[in-house]
């Protein structure tokens, strides 16, 4: 479970780490927390050590210490090097208003800045397809080249993107599995593209729907979701578990609950949806 530390913790990522949890633990794997902090921006101080608190208050605690990814810049650092030194990166000029109303970007310093112009970020070069088997959504096909084009590995204010920083760690840490929502799964081709550039085994991938509001907007710490700590641990869980297709049955305690849910987790249940409102799965 990797929640960023932009907010406190609300019922959308307590859905990823319910499923994440049990996925890994009625399989007789570890549990792992990364606190992704490498974005000080959009960071809320004091939010990473409330949603340690409001896991473990919820049942759940890691399996190993706590990575910080605040801590592994250096490893980052090492990882951008050797994607520039084997040709698989390139420095790039362009910001955000030089990119098409499409977002996807046309390659327009992958043989070079033109003349005149700094480099500002560094994209990475992509060169093939990606096809992988979602253990809920299915196979999934993606073309990077098509629907991103080269992406950013570093940002122009420095900071290590997202793509980069999480397939480093998840080598760095031995994942074998990764359970998160279904608003990544855009990201995994890109990732995959990454860790075989570095030469890394690419994890099996499990995506969750998405949690939406009643406006069928995505519940975010942005949108000022409700953060889990206002209701109680046993309503919660059930919640999440409810909502991840399983059915638990009434009237336990949290313990009784984990250990119902432990026995009987069947991610089989979870709806291969992309997103879902919680409205939507009563009606």
């Amino acid at each position: 479970f990797a929640p960023s530390p932009t907010g406190d913790l609300h019922f959308g990522s307590l859905v990823c780490a319910v499923g994440s949890f049990l996925e890994a633990k009625s399989a007789g794997g570890k549990w792992l927390l990364r606190i992704e902090d490498i974005d000080p921006p959009r960071e809320v101080a004091g939010s990473a050590s409330r949603i340690i608190r409001d896991l473990q208050r919820l049942g759940m605690e890691a399996d190993d210490p706590v990575l910080y990814q605040s801590n592994r810049l250096d490893a980052y650092q090492q990882a951008l090097d050797r994607l520039l030194e084997d040709g698989l990166a390139y420095p790039c000029a362009c910001s955000r208003k030089d990119l098409p109303a499409s977002g996807i970007y046309p390659g327009t310093c992958r043989e070079g800045i033109r003349a005149g112009r700094a480099p500002r970020s560094i994209r990475f070069r992509v060169n093939h397809s990606c096809i992988f088997s979602d253990g809920i959504q299915g196979e999934v096909s993606d073309l990077p080249a098509d629907s991103s084009g080269d992406f950013v590995i570093r940002r122009a204010d420095g900071l290590f993107a997202y793509q980069l920083a999480v397939v480093v760690d998840d080598h760095f840490q031995g994942v074998t599995q990764v359970v998160r929502g279904a608003d990544l799964l855009d990201s995994t081709s890109r990732q995959i593209c990454l860790q075989k550039a570095l030469g890394f085994d690419a994890p099996d991938y499990l995506h969750l729907p998405v949690v939406l509001s009643g406006d069928g907007k995505k519940l975010s710490k942005r949108l000022r979701a409700d953060p889990v700590i206002h209701q109680d641990p046993v309503v919660s869980i059930t919640k999440a578990l409810q909502f991840l297709g399983q059915q638990p049955p009434d009237g336990c305690s949290l313990e009784t609950l984990w250990q119902w849910a432990l026995k009987h987790w069947d991610k089989r249940q979870v709806p291969a949806r992309r997103a879902l409102s919680p409205t939507a799965m009563k009606a």
